[in-house]
């Protein structure tokens, strides 16, 4: 069995773990770095700037191989639990999804639904958009779509460790919502921030994906190694006390 652990950055980092493998996002539009590119074979890279790190998972859907794919980020690791002071080991991965489907970061609370959230900080007559292609194309996740909108936690940040086939699947439906996404909508006169649209509604609707795929999920600890470790721990375990 092959597993392999991609670090999207855009960015050099000090990451040496055997199994994991740095992924330069927006090499096509970005200045070189010695790893690994997203602008080779099949790709998306000169698309980043909407796309995030979708850019590096179109990149591994594409054009790898391996009977195990994960993402994480060059700041954002998966950790076996709040005492480990190293990032989650190949070994442990494998072992994992042995019992397990997918392994998934906690989950991020917050203090309205995921619909209301959208609408705070983002367009949402994007997210209402996806829903029309959704019931057009796939009205069985409709029931799921709508199920998750009104829920107050989410899995975030794009990061997951998953089987490939499984992985191919995922990706396969995304990008043909996005695919469709793209003819109907002008994001032109966004900033810049909300030009990240496709990651933003990525990590939403990979939350309705796992919704009607009823899979059995292994929550890890993400911790960002660029910030203070005792104060993510605290926000931790405020996350393992509250549920929705």
């Amino acid at each position: 069995m092959k597993t392999k652990i991609y670090i999207a950055t855009h960015k050099k980092i000090d990451i040496q773990e055997d199994g994991y493998t740095p992924i330069q996002v927006g090499a096509e539009i970005n200045e070189e770095l010695p790893y690994l590119k997203d602008n080779t074979g099949d790709n998306i890279s000169k698309k980043n700037k909407n796309y995030c790190e979708l850019t590096a998972l179109y990149w591994i859907w594409k054009n790898t191989s391996e009977d195990i794919i994960g993402l994480t980020h060059y700041r954002r690791f998966f950790f076996k639990n709040i005492f480990s002071k190293k990032i989650l080991k190949i070994e442990d991965i494998e072992k994992i999804l042995n019992k397990d489907d997918i392994i998934l970061p906690t989950k991020v609370n917050i203090n309205m639904t995921i619909e209301e959230h959208y609408n705070k900080y983002h367009h949402i007559e994007d997210l209402h958009k996806c829903r029309e292609i959704i019931n057009k194309n796939y009205p069985e996740y409709i029931e799921a779509f709508d199920k998750i909108l009104k829920r107050k936690s989410l899995y975030a940040f794009n990061m997951f460790i998953m089987h490939k086939d499984r992985f191919d699947d995922y990706m396969t439906w995304l990008f043909k919502i996005f695919d469709e996404l793209e003819k109907t909508i002008d994001i032109s006169n966004y900033d810049e921030y909300n030009k990240r649209i496709y990651g933003f509604l990525s990590e939403r609707l990979f939350n309705v994906w796992l919704e009607k795929q009823n899979l059995k999920v292994k929550e890890m600890l993400v911790l960002n190694i660029e910030e203070e470790k005792g104060k993510q721990i605290k926000q931790y375990l405020k996350t393992i006390i509250k549920r929705d």
